[in-house]
């Protein structure tokens, strides 16, 4: 199901939703987005910040909760918002809606981290989603929606969190919920099966979007625009075989291409090394950042599992 963003529900900041089974009281503070499935606001319980879906839609509400609950269960990473209550609520005007509310997380847009914080994290969040995408893709799921939009970079520590699993489906299975720029059967590059190689040309897709943020056209030939636009972009010229690959679905799992990148990131260094000073002072510092950033990220990350 493409997705399309749902109008069918408008709620006022400061309207009080309480729970017709939990009895919880949730006040409304501002609309955060809206989907295919439903609307996310920010609220409050308590005096305290979450993240409420809401939908007429019961059954796939139910669905994205059942998905929540087991991405939750796989351990060693935060792959979504924890989930903190499912309930019902009647309306003032009479309508009966299905509402669950998350963990709310603060981050930053990735373009915007990347812009104030330096191009050198790209490699480093390369890393860390392949990683998050391996355990989801080893829990039987696919992301399916993966989008620049449904990623945030948190802090403490610096880590890319995804903010909608909506689009989430069991591996085997037609991909429920998608965005044409992202979607490799809108490029003419494959299927839409949930399978590893559905989420890792999004994810190719993703760091595309980076360099292109007004987005381009798919034209009379879509694969020869992708690599087109995937060598014209200068940031991504380090991990352009590894990218090139992920829109041409030669990998078979995320670790693969995790595998593929670090061995990038450390035959760079070393040619960085022979090199000395040779290389650009720009390109040298940019493989000096991703040394440092890389390491930090590898002891944070020893923490988290």
């Amino acid at each position: 199901m493409k997705n399309q963003t749902s109008k069918k529900l408008d709620i006022a900041p400061g309207t009080r939703i309480r729970g017709k089974w939990h009895h919880n009281e949730y006040v409304i503070r501002r609309k955060l987005g809206s989907g295919a499935i439903g609307s996310v606001y920010l609220c409050t319980i308590n005096q305290k910040e979450a993240a409420l879906k809401i939908s007429d839609k019961s059954t796939s509400m139910m669905m994205e909760v059942n998905v929540l609950k087991s991405l939750h269960k796989v351990q060693g990473v935060n792959l979504g918002p924890s989930l903190m209550d499912v309930d019902d609520w009647a309306s003032s005007n009479g309508g009966t809606f299905t509402f669950y509310v998350m963990e709310y997380i603060r981050g930053q847009a990735l373009q915007h981290f990347l812009q104030h914080n330096g191009k050198e994290w790209i490699g480093v969040f390369m890393l860390q989603l392949l990683d998050d995408l391996e355990k989801l893709h080893q829990a039987g799921w696919i992301f399916g929606d993966l989008k620049e939009e449904n990623l945030l970079v948190a802090s403490s520590p610096t880590k890319l969190r995804w903010i909608d699993v909506g689009g989430t489906t069991q591996i085997g299975r037609a991909i429920k919920e998608y965005s044409e720029f992202y979607d490799r059967g809108y490029w003419e590059m494959g299927t839409r099966k949930a399978e590893p190689g559905y989420d890792l040309f999004a994810f190719a897709m993703v760091f595309l979007s980076l360099c292109y943020p007004r987005r381009f056209e798919k034209g009379k030939h879509p694969q020869q625009q992708l690599m087109k636009k995937l060598y014209e972009a200068p940031d991504l010229r380090m991990y352009r075989p590894a990218l090139q690959k992920a829109l041409q679905g030669n990998y078979q799992t995320s670790a693969q291409m995790r595998q593929e990148v670090s061995e990038i990131i450390h035959h760079m260094r070393q040619r960085k090394g022979k090199q000395g000073n040779r290389m650009s002072l720009s390109f040298t510092g940019e493989l000096v950042g991703i040394s440092i950033i890389s390491s930090i990220y590898y002891v944070f990350s020893l923490f988290l599992s």
